[in-house]
């Protein structure tokens, strides 16, 4: 498996270096016109006129050239955390101004083409200044800064230690920088600590770190990060933990239906501690990229959480193929190792204890693989069509069917195993449509589908299909310049993302990978948000959840199983209305104030339980879907500072 994989880095780092090696070859031709709108790796028209020998210069609009505008000579490969909220929000912002063109399908987005982005706003700022606000400027220009190694530059800091053209050591935003022609590279670290209190006590949360991240000729990013996390529930009230904190502390658990991040925690007394690593290599040129890494990624439009493959779940290593060859087509495509939970008792560690002369065996977690992919067509301007498929799947070692960039995976699947007549690997469609046609909006919709037939359409017939979908829009920009608003509606029928086999359902580490709420369920989301002035993001949401009745996906009972009625009965519900302040004092430094009522309820069904039933009382279901600090009505705040997320 090792000599594959450096075998699949050689090849590419080889073709792109060959690919940019003939592009360079091909300006040099004495044929080549100014109009051939060909480019080398910087991103100018080089001409060479006929009747000369000398090479004129054009630099090139962008906006005009989006299949070059992912290509940029420092740092291309790094992609930006999707916990940086307010360069995602000022991006949207953007967008649907018709400032820059964005595709928002795909995150995380890559630094580079963020700072691209920035830059092509700076351009229209210069041009035109009633495009934006002054709130909207100074934040452009205090982005710019953070994506200063990307646009070739050095940024400036508070407070610096010192301050060269090729590099600089500062205190305030704390980070080392240096950049010169063929190597650049920031090492920052990551420090930060919030508390969350309402009348049952106090959580405190602290995370400690560091990250750095380089670019190497060009061609070759690499990156890494650790987040050292600890919650503790020392100071929660006895009154309503009498027997400590323990895991009342944990507020992510994959039980819970919540939108904080997932994790595995090592549980202690006090609360719990995770680390969380993501890193990264890839080599890319101006049409593509290849990589390994291991980060959060996020497939379907959403300002909330995506029902396609959200970022809901920890992080998890991939093979990662993005090609953007031109303007109206773009290919994503991951094979990932998931996290099963699972033990395979095929596969074990065996030893005599030394001092009693006993067997041990140590068994081993089966393994568990994600093959993805997205094709997004882009027939006119601002209009996204995005077509993928997806497939969860076990084993000993990755299926070369599955690691074809460009396929249908439910066919592939078929082939594979109907013969031999075993159960099927779980393979899924999807589709995402993203249209920013009327400017200041953004209409999007995507659908989700585990199993489809039909015959299940018909209302004669009491089956039903497997699918979740979710519709939802944004105005931004308008009438006021410095607001939005956010609508999303979210709907997942009984046994979606579910399978009769553990080992194949649409998890990793116990976290559903599409949308938090699991099946069964639907989401009502608004939002409202106000930038007064620069680097301040007020918003207030209002999110309604509601979980129906659980049924255990069993191939004994299906014929039952998929004759249940979906959104039949309430089994849980919270209600929240949030507001949120968040205001980046410099680059980097973050301070967040947070306070929310919330009402999170159980019911117990009146109904007959039905075969494969998950059937409890309102107590039980809301112990098992809400953490007990927030069960029942609450008044919760939190307030907390960060020196980089």
């Amino acid at each position: 498996m090792k000599k594959f994989l450096l075998l699949v880095v050689s090849v590419c780092l080889a073709t792109f270096a060959f690919a940019d090696k003939g592009a360079q070859k091909a300006i040099a031709t004495e044929d080549v016109l100014c109009n051939s709108n060909i480019l080398d790796s910087a991103g100018l028209n080089l001409c060479v006129q006929p009747s000369s020998d000398t090479i004129s210069v054009h630099q090139i609009n962008s906006s005009k050239h989006k299949i070059f505008s992912d290509y940029k000579p420092a740092l291309g490969g790094v992609p930006e955390s999707m916990d940086y909220s307010q360069i995602y929000s000022f991006i949207d912002e953007l967008a649907q101004m018709h400032i820059i063109e964005i595709g928002s399908v795909v995150k995380p987005y890559g630094r580079n083409q963020i700072a691209s982005w920035l830059e092509e706003a700076k351009t229209v700022y210069d041009e035109n200044s009633g495009k934006l606000s002054k709130r909207q400027y100074k934040e452009l220009l205090f982005f710019l800064n953070d994506y200063s190694l990307e646009r070739d530059t050095i940024p400036t800091g508070i407070v610096n230690w010192t301050n060269h053209r090729s590099f600089s050591l500062a205190l305030l935003q704390p980070a080392f920088h240096y950049n010169d022609k063929y190597f650049a590279c920031k090492i920052n670290p990551i420090i930060g600590a919030d508390v969350t209190v309402n009348k049952k006590g106090a959580i405190l949360h602290r995370w400690w770190g560091a990250e750095i991240r380089a670019d190497i000729v060009n061609h070759v990013s690499v990156w890494g990060s650790i987040r050292d996390h600890s919650f503790s529930g020392n100071w929660l009230s006895k009154e309503y933990y009498p027997s400590g904190p323990g895991a009342n502390a944990l507020l992510s658990l994959p039980q819970y239906l919540n939108n904080l991040p997932g994790a595995e925690y090592h549980r202690s007394s006090y609360g719990g501690d995770y680390a969380e690593v993501n890193a990264g290599i890839k080599a890319y040129t101006w049409w593509g990229s290849i990589a390994l890494l291991k980060d959060k990624i996020s497939w379907g439009d959403t300002y909330n959480s995506s029902n396609i493959i959200s970022n809901h779940a920890p992080s998890f290593p991939m093979i990662e193929l993005k090609i953007h060859p031109c303007s109206w087509f773009k290919l994503d495509y991951i094979h990932g190792w998931l996290v099963s939970n699972i033990i395979d008792s095929t596969n074990f560690y065996s030893q005599k204890n030394p001092i009693s002369g006993k067997p041990e065996i140590l068994y081993r977690p089966a393994k568990k693989f994600i093959a993805a992919n997205m094709l997004t067509f882009t027939p006119i301007k601002y209009l996204d069509l995005s077509i993928g498929s997806s497939v969860i799947y076990g084993g000993r070692n990755l299926l070369a069917a599955f690691s074809l960039p460009i396929s249908f995976f439910n066919s592939v699947d078929y082939q594979i195993n109907a013969g031999a007549k075993v159960e099927n690997e779980n393979s899924q469609i999807f589709f995402n449509i993203s249209t920013r046609n009327l400017k200041y909006t953004h209409f999007y919709a995507s659908f989700y589908c585990d199993e489809f037939k039909f015959s299940r359409v018909k209302k004669s017939n009491p089956e039903h299909n497997f699918f979740s979908y979710k519709v939802g829009a944004q105005l931004s920009g308008w009438p006021l310049k410095d607001m939005n608003l956010t609508a999303e509606f979210t709907r997942t029928n009984v046994a979606n993302y579910q399978h009769p086999y553990n080992i194949l359902t649409y998890s990793s580490n116990g976290y559903c990978l599409g949308h938090y709420l699991g099946d069964n369920s639907q989401e009502i989301y608004f939002r409202l948000g106000y930038k007064p002035v620069r680097s301040l993001n007020l918003m207030v949401e209002y999110t309604s959840a509601t979980k129906y009745n659980k049924y255990i996906y069993s191939r004994y009972e299906l014929s039952t199983f998929i004759k249940q009625q979906p959104f039949a009965e309430k089994t849980w519900t919270n209600d929240e209305v949030k507001f949120t302040a968040i205001y980046e004092v410099v680059n980097n430094a973050y301070a967040i104030f947070e306070f929310a009522w919330n009402n999170a309820k159980g019911y117990t069904p009146s109904s007959e339980p039905v075969a494969d039933e998950l059937r409890l009382d309102a107590q039980g279901y809301l112990n098992r879907y809400t953490p007990s600090f927030l069960q029942g009505q609450n008044l919760t705040a939190k307030i907390g500072f960060s020196f980089y997320y």
